[in-house]
């Protein structure tokens, strides 16, 4: 007879989750032994919060990412910690009136951010609606699985939902881990290392904005974007919280460059600068058009405008 193994002999996988459960799963990982082969996980684990390393723990704990993304994905990884840029406060605006619902700007986000294919994460969500519908109050239901290849459909109009980038974020007040915050430059970003998986932002975000990992994150080899940033397109971990940062990795290396959904939209629809440049497209936008901003009345204040060529 075959005899049966107690639950109790498998322990559960080693995530800072378990550990902060006080479940026996969380101590057991007390017992690795750091000069065994989990002795990377240990360290994971372990890390210190990202605001509090200093520059000499963060490059120890940067070759240790791109060595075990390496082995993982066998391709060689980049990933920065450029830090927020002097005198900027980054802004997104969205014309309304040029949008055609083509769902460019999701799959080059896809692309850019190294969002999982399967589980398949989308940080752009594109509603579509019937004219004369009152969307602002009403956006559940928006069809969002309408057909890209059909647009746009008369008597329709198309409005894409991402994280917008408050001002005063109610995810980063819930979040009992502080793995989220918002940079000086307005981003508001998270670190995977710290996320503990609880979902507590994702309950907050009145824009449903965030996405959870439910499985280990897939991406293709040849898909794979190896120019990464710490806070933004890393590879992420099944568990965790993942969202928009404005493409954090592109905007603080190359000031001036913009998301890559900006850069794909084929109708100039997308509007992405500085909100603290008084010369800025965005700021022009802002002071000449008819513009607003989702669920205002929340004090959230986002830093996405959307408005109206004409």
């Amino acid at each position: 007879m075959k005899k049966k193994t107690s639950s109790k002999s498998q322990p559960k996988p080693i995530t800072r989750r378990n550990f902060l459960k006080g479940t026996a799963a969380g101590a057991a990982t007390l017992a690795i032994p750091v000069g065994t082969s989990d002795a990377s996980i240990w360290q994971s684990f372990f890390q210190k919060h990202f605001q509090e390393m200093s520059k000499a723990e963060m490059a120890e704990v940067i070759k240790r990412m791109e060595k075990e993304y390496a082995k993982k994905y066998k391709t060689s990884f980049n990933i920065k910690t450029t830090g927020a840029l002097p005198d900027t406060l980054f802004g997104y605006g969205l014309d309304l009136s040029r949008c055609i619902g083509c769902r460019r700007c999701v799959y080059a986000c896809v692309r850019e951010n190294n969002q999982s294919r399967d589980p398949q994460i989308h940080y752009i969500s594109v509603l579509e609606f019937e004219k004369g519908h009152k969307w602002v109050s009403d956006l559940e239901e928006a069809d969002k699985y309408y057909n890209p290849e059909e647009v746009p459909e008369d008597g329709h109009f198309y409005m894409p939902v991402q994280c917008q980038q408050c001002e005063n974020p109610p995810c980063v007040k819930v979040c009992p881990t502080k793995a989220t915050w918002k940079e000086p430059d307005g981003i508001v970003v998270i670190d995977y290392n710290w996320c503990i998986g609880c979902r507590f932002c994702m309950a907050a975000c009145p824009y449903g904005a965030r996405r959870f990992n439910w499985g280990e994150p897939q991406i293709p080899k040849e898909e794979l974007n190896p120019k990464t940033h710490y806070l933004g397109n890393r590879p992420r971990y099944k568990g965790v919280v993942e969202k928009c940062t404005f493409c954090i990795q592109r905007v603080r290396d190359n000031p001036g460059k913009y998301p890559a959904c900006v850069e794909i939209c084929p109708v100039g629809a997308r509007k992405f600068g500085n909100l603290l440049d008084p010369k800025s497209e965005i700021r022009y936008l802002i002071e000449n058009k008819r513009v607003f901003r989702l669920k205002e009345d929340l004090n959230t204040s986002p830093k996405f405008y959307y408005f109206f060529a004409t």
